[in-house]
């Protein structure tokens, strides 16, 4: 992208002799003025795209670079009381849902025609907005799902329950999803998932750390009012919620760790039907499939064999009476928003507020919104883009994304560490990338979704089965490479290795993250990197295992992986001294991809920028040079902070390092240390030979 920068330009009045003309003749008009220039578009944020003022200038780059880009923003920053956190994505988000709120409500008044989408959108909107008709009819909705559980006599009938749950509202023990198979990219699959805990990972069971303990004490007490709130009598809900949390216990300690369930290879097992019941005795899957609507299928993948193994066997130790308790108390928080306000509340109050640290629920308007948007987004999603998402920012991020694709081809082409036949294949497999830009060429069709004014939970429940049968009938049917899985209004962007494709909604290509009138420096530090992280994410610890086709094969040879892996090593040591909170480190390997990720996606979008100068020198603007305002403007983009009881929660369970230590990864990078003078001694400093270079 080229920066168009205008001078100051005086118009001259030129006095032109002319011929004498004939006195019948009409003298000739004067020229009209010439119009001034218009001014330059300006950026957004500061004067070119960087918030100087958010800075502390007093801090040394090398002793803290995320203090020195945002040390004065993040000081001023108070978390609002309806977030367990704030930064950049979720300004973002809050705008989006701003400007979405403004599309449905118009929807909800524009009294438009039975079974359109302006109809479903409005309707669906206003239903939930009806908080007295909800609360009028306080559990009563709930009963109706309740029902199979506890009408039950035995735990076949319990297991058919379950399946029949997955499309409305209730627990889930072996959830599944359908999506291409791994190993043959051109067919659907169901994969299915261990679940089956209330609490966010099998840790918070497991391990003595004191924030765990604490948070198990608290889940007790809010399983027994939950409990209560479905008709449970109060003198035999806190022994009820202690088998429930027993039974929950027992699957945990069968449960893969995050770690071992996000390696792709151990988590791709094909089972036929057959073999539920002789891998995992103890649980009557032909009830549970044939109820989930796998009567006729016999292929499936399981994600953690031998915890389903374990479960089984659990499920069957465990008396009907504590799986049906189990049952209500998971239906109860799973339909627990479109109930009355004490199941709003309560369920709040554990989810929002011991969990993540969120004081205040947030608005009923903005949990409309998001209910609209999980129910219909990409009904919502076309107008979105119609009103917010300008040719220019889709014709502008074509060409940085093209861009850095070509650096990333450069650096394949002349990487040391991978066979010469290994980057051939590599670049083949970057040459058929495709990337996704704002939104989807073919919207998603809702005809076959009713919405029912005044009937928020039904609505709710419906749209879950409508979902749920979409992904459903894919299975049979030839690969939608057109899909999103994700709607324009999501602030976030993500890459799909058996698509091989990069894909960024239309929210996130705004600022910081990119702004067509800002200095190339500063999107390229921004939406630049996640650009580069996104295809990087196709060459990481397990995006690699996927060639060009999507397959789940092994294209490396043996010495391309034990290379990569003594730089994957490299990584996961860094990371693992990271510690956010006390006693709460990173764990390096879970967050392994998304680590090699941002280190990789930096460094092609800082070789992009520099190709953009076409050899020419950057500017320096405000005194800062371009590297140094590529680097500030990666680091401005992960401004974060949180919640205590939300870092324990992300720390335990996320992928991603947390957003403010995400900018650490500069300390890689010989550039930085070059663009403001960092030396040894330097909190942050690492000697050239301990700088991760992978890419």
């Amino acid at each position: 992208m080229k920066r168009i920068m205008l001078l100051s330009t005086a118009v001259l009045a030129l006095t032109a002799c002319t011929p004498p003309q004939k006195a019948e003749a009409p003298a000739a008009a004067p020229a009209p003025a010439a119009e001034p220039a218009a001014p330059a578009p300006k950026a957004e944020i500061g004067s070119f795209g960087l918030d100087i003022a958010g800075m502390n200038r007093a801090v040394t780059p090398g002793d803290d670079f995320v203090e020195f880009a945002n040390g004065t923003y993040i000081k001023n920053l108070e978390i609002p009381a309806d977030r367990s956190s704030y930064g950049m994505f979720v300004k973002l988000d809050d705008l989006s849902r701003e400007r979405t709120r403004e599309i449905i409500e118009a929807s909800a008044a524009s009294n438009a025609a039975a079974g359109t989408e302006a109809q479903k959108v409005g309707d669906y909107f206003a239903s939930f907005m009806d908080e007295a008709a909800v609360e009028a009819k306080g559990a009563a909705p709930l009963q109706t799902d309740l029902a199979p559980f506890q009408n039950a006599k035995t735990k076949a009938a319990f297991a058919r329950a379950l399946g029949n749950s997955l499309k409305g509202f209730g627990p889930g023990l072996f959830p599944f999803y359908v999506n291409q198979d791994a190993k043959a990219p051109d067919t659907y699959i169901p994969y299915f998932l261990q679940a089956g805990l209330g609490l966010p990972d099998r840790d918070y069971y497991l391990v003595n750390n004191p924030k765990y303990v604490e948070t198990r004490a608290k889940y007790l007490e809010h399983a027994a009012k939950m409990l209560q709130l479905t008709g449970v009598p109060a003198a035999r809900a806190a022994a009820k919620a202690k088998n429930i949390y027993e039974f929950e216990r027992q699957l945990a300690r069968v449960h893969w760790s995050r770690v071992e369930s996000r390696d792709d290879d151990k988590t791709y097992n094909k089972w036929a039907k057959a073999d539920f019941a002789r891998k995992a005795p103890g649980f009557d899957w032909t009830a549970y499939l044939d109820a989930a609507g796998f009567a006729n299928q016999d292929a499936f993948i399981v994600s953690q064999p031998t915890a389903f193994t374990g479960m089984a066997k659990v499920f069957a130790s465990t008396p009907l009476t504590t799986l049906k308790d189990w049952a209500t108390l998971h239906t109860a928080k799973d339909a627990a928003p479109m109930l009355s306000k004490a199941f709003v509340d309560e369920n709040f109050a554990f989810n929002g507020t011991v969990l993540s640290g969120q004081p205040e629920n947030q608005p009923r308007w903005k949990r409309g919104v998001n209910g609209v948007n999980n129910a219909m987004g990409e009904a919502v999603g076309k107008l979105y883009v119609e009103k917010y998402f300008p040719a220019e920012s889709k014709a502008k991020m074509d060409e940085l994304v093209k861009n850095i694709i070509a650096a990333m081809d450069e650096r394949l082409a002349n990487l040391e560490w991978m066979a010469p036949e290994t980057r051939v294949k590599a670049r083949a497999k970057l040459a058929s990338f495709t990337p996704k830009i704002g939104y989807p060429d073919k919207w998603r069709d809702y005809s076959a979704l009713q919405v029912v004014r005044g009937d928020a939970y039904g609505n709710a429940e419906r749209a879950n089965t409508f979902e749920y049968n979409r992904n459903l009938a894919k299975i049979g049917q030839p690969v939608d490479r057109g899909e999103w899985f994700m709607t324009p209004m999501t602030v976030n962007a993500y890459a799909n290795p058996t698509m091989n494709e990069i894909v960024f909604p239309a929210a996130i290509l705004q600022p910081p993250f990119f702004d067509p009138n800002a200095d190339p420096a500063i999107n390229y530090g921004g939406i630049g990197m996640v650009i580069g992280h996104e295809i990087s994410h196709h060459f990481d610890d397990q995006g690699r295992k996927y060639d060009k086709d999507g397959r789940l094969t092994d294209w490396w040879t043996p010495g391309d992986v034990t290379r990569f892996k003594a730089y994957t090593d490299q990584v996961v040591a860094q990371y693992n001294a990271y510690e956010p909170l006390p006693g709460n480190k990173v764990n390096g390997e879970l967050t392994l991809g998304e680590n090699i990720g941002d280190l990789a996606g930096l460094t092609i979008a800082l070789n992009a920028y520099h190709k953009s100068l076409g050899g020419q020198p950057a500017p320096v603007l405000d005194g800062f040079t371009g590297d140094q305002r590529f680097f500030l403007g990666f680091a401005q983009v992960w401004r974060n902070k949180y919640r205590d009881p939300l870092l324990v929660q992300y720390i335990a369970t996320d992928p991603h390092t947390p957003g403010h230590f995400r900018p650490y990864v500069v300390r890689n990078f010989d550039a930085w240390y070059t663009a403001f003078d960092v030396k040894p001694g330097g909190k942050y400093y690492l000697a050239p030979d301990k700088r991760v270079k992978v890419w």
